[in-house]
């Protein structure tokens, strides 16, 4: 049975229509799945830099006699001030965000007391942090998440 002028292209349109639909369906699933990535590097980030900061309290705190802050990254993966080697930390993590970690110094005494990301992306994660981590509020990128451990002040000598 032949088709009217009226009925030519409709499948077609309707065809197009459908791409369409599925084109915006996969661009939202796409966000929502950038999203929930990031998420989850925000929760990772947060785990590694309670390690890093971890690790050098138990560096700093291993001889309360001479404490001393780490030189480098390797000093907490191996502590050769005792006999038996001290692993203050299992491995190097890697910064999830791609970049380098970015090591902060004290200058007295002097060594590295914290860490932080190279990343300049906004968190989503910018409030309901619990300590440690209420200095995370409002914070305009994944680089001011700092994980510092804060060395005490060094008892002075009455004279």
């Amino acid at each position: 049975m032949p088709t009217g002028k009226r009925e030519r292209g409709f499948s077609y349109l309707f065809v197009l229509m459908l791409v369409g639909l599925i084109g915006l369906g996969l661009a939202a699933a796409g966000t929502l799945w950038k999203t929930e990535a990031q998420r989850e590097r925000e929760a990772e980030l947060l785990f590694i830099g309670t390690q890093y900061r971890q690790a050098i309290k138990s560096y700093y705190e291993l001889d309360p006699n001479q404490p001393r802050l780490p030189q480098s990254v390797d000093d907490l993966l191996e502590d050769n001030r005792r006999p038996e080697p001290v692993r203050h930390l299992r491995r190097a993590w890697r910064d999830p965000f791609g970049g380098e970690w970015q090591w902060i110094q004290s200058q007295d005494p002097r060594g590295i007391v914290g860490v932080h990301s190279s990343s300049t992306l906004a968190p989503l994660r910018t409030s309901g942090f619990t300590p440690p981590f209420e200095g995370f509020t409002d914070a305009r990128s994944h680089a001011d998440w700092r994980f510092v451990f804060d060395p005490p002040a060094a008892p002075r000598v009455a004279q």
